[in-house]
This record gives structure tokens, C-alpha cells and sequence, in this order.
């Protein structure tokens, strides 16, 4: 809805429209920023420089997955006629470890497939520090878009990595405590411990392409490559791809994430509800 708004707002000349380019005039000759540093922030939104460093995220998870696949298939075969299924092989199966580096890659290529025709159609005209350039619009910022999904696509591939072992931790202790009994909350401050840093890395990493992406959006602007309703717009472009990126995984890659709800139903006992 917001890139729907802010696509009017251009489109028609509204006046989001005229104050945004007034800010953009003044953010651009205020010259708070040094340029080489607004420089180095609006490099980072370079195809080539995000997509390097997207390319050795998905080479790493996608070698991790296929790992774990191989273990769970060798833990299968191992454990074959003892349970059965997931709960055979020590927890659930990466199904589909290939789709997640997969899709972070299609999710990258959607960037110009989209921003080109909508900067064609559009055709805004860039600041002043652009005048004349070979561009023929502005709107949605390519470089703003490149950098969001590129580096939030790798911190969610990141991020999904570390999940199955997070899964397989919760199943295990979950039937250890209910094997053994414990009520007294003990088995919970343990999981809240292990589970600490993990949650602390996401965190850490959540945040360092949250500034990442700012850092860009304030070295175009500052640079005067770009309007900041183009950034805005990248952005919210972006999180449409980074959305549909977090459904298609869910969806169809696997993981066990029902598997270890059905684990924790299955270790409350017939008695609970």
C-alpha cells in the first residue's frame, strides 16, 4: 500500500512529490556527510558488490544444507525400522535445502526485472547533480532495491541456517524432560540459555543490514544520485520480494517446523491438552 502511495505521488506530481525534492535538494547541499564516506555507503547498492557477496552466502547454505541433508539420509538409514521418520533420523529432513539459495537468487534478478519498467514508465527526472546523465528515471532507486535484497536476503539465509539445529535442540530436550519428569521449570531456563546467543546473533545481524541499508539510502541522497521517496520506494519494493522470499521457503522448503510442533504435542502426554 505505501509503495502504491508513494508510486502516485510521483506518477501525479503530487506534493509528497515537490517537498521530497525540496529535501532532497537540501540533504544533497547541506554537505553534513563527507562525500567519501556518502560515496562508499551509495557503492555498497552496486550489483557489483551485492551480488558477491549474496553469491558466497547462498555457495555457504546451500553446501550446509546439502550436509544436513546427506546426515539426515545416513541417520535415516542407520535408525531405519527403529521409529521411523524424522523422529528416526534425530529430527526433520531439509526437504528442500536447495530452494532457499535458489529463491534468494531469483529474488535478486526480480530487482531490475522490476525497477527498469517502472523507471521507464515513470521517467523522473533525477536531481541536479544528474542532469543530463543517461539515465531515464529515477524512481524506484535500482541501487536502494539491490542492497536491501541482496543483503537482507542474505541475513535471512543466515539466519534460516541455523534453525534446524535450533529445532533439533528443542526436540531433544523436550522429550529428555518429559522422559525424566521434569516440571520444576529447570529444562526451560536451559533452553532460554542455549537459545541466548543465537537470538543475539539475529538480533546483531537484523541490525547491521537495517544500518547497512540506511547507510545507502542516506549516500544516494547525500551524493544527490537519487530523490528520498526513490530510496523509500526501493525499500518498500524490497520488502515485497523479502516477504515473498519468507513464503515460498516456508512453504516449500522444509525444515521441520511441523514436525517439532507434533513433537512437543506428542510429549505432552494423552493427558494434556
Amino acid at each position: 500500500m505505501l509503495f502504491a502511495a508513494l508510486t502516485w505521488q510521483v506518477a501525479d506530481h503530487g506534493p509528497l512529490r515537490t517537498l521530497d525534492e525540496r529535501l532532497g535538494r537540501t540533504l544533497a547541499a547541506a554537505g553534513d556527510i563527507p562525500s567519501g564516506l556518502a560515496e562508499f555507503f551509495a557503492d555498497l547498492g552496486n550489483t557489483v558488490v551485492a551480488l558477491p557477496v549474496l553469491l558466497v552466502v547462498v555457495v555457504w547454505t546451500g553446501w550446509r544444507g546439502r550436509q544436513r541433508w546427506q546426515q539426515w539420509q545416513r541417520r535415516q538409514g542407520e535408525r531405519e525400522g527403529e521409529q521411523g521418520g524424522a523422529d528416526a533420523a534425530g529430527g526433520p529432513a531439509p526437504v528442500r535445502w536447495w530452494l532457499p539459495p535458489l529463491a534468494a537468487g531469483l529474488a535478486l534478478a526480480a530487482v531490475p526485472a522490476l525497477v527498469v519498467p517502472l523507471k521507464l514508465w515513470l521517467a523522473r527526472p533525477g536531481p541536479p547533480q544528474m542532469a543530463g546523465g543517461a539515465h531515464d528515471g529515477f524512481y524506484p532507486s535500482g541501487h536502494g532495491a539491490t542492497a536491501a535484497v541482496a543483503y537482507g536476503v542474505a541475513a535471512l539465509l543466515l539466519t534460516r541456517s541455523r534453525r534446524p539445529r535450533l529445532r533439533l535442540r528443542l526436540r531433544l530436550r523436550i522429550g529428555n524432560d518429559n522422559s525424566n519428569g521434569n516440571d520444576n521449570g529447570n529444562g526451560s531456563g536451559v533452553d532460554a540459555r542455549s537459545g541466548a546467543p543465537a537470538a543475539a546473533a539475529t538480533v546483531a545481524l537484523t541490525a547491521s543490514v537495517a544500518l547497512l541499508n540506511a547507510g545507502v539510502g542516506i549516500g544516494l541522497v547525500c551524493r544527490g544520485y537519487h530523490w528520498p521517496l526513490d530510496v523509500l520506494g526501493s525499500w518498500c519494493l524490497a520488502g515485497v520480494l523479502l516477504a515473498v522470499w519468507c513464503a515460498v521457503c516456508d512453504r516449500w522448503a522444509g525444515g521441520g517446523g511441523r514436525a517439532v510442533r507434533q513433537g512437543a504435542g506428542d510429549g505432552a502426554g494423552p493427558d494434556r491438552t
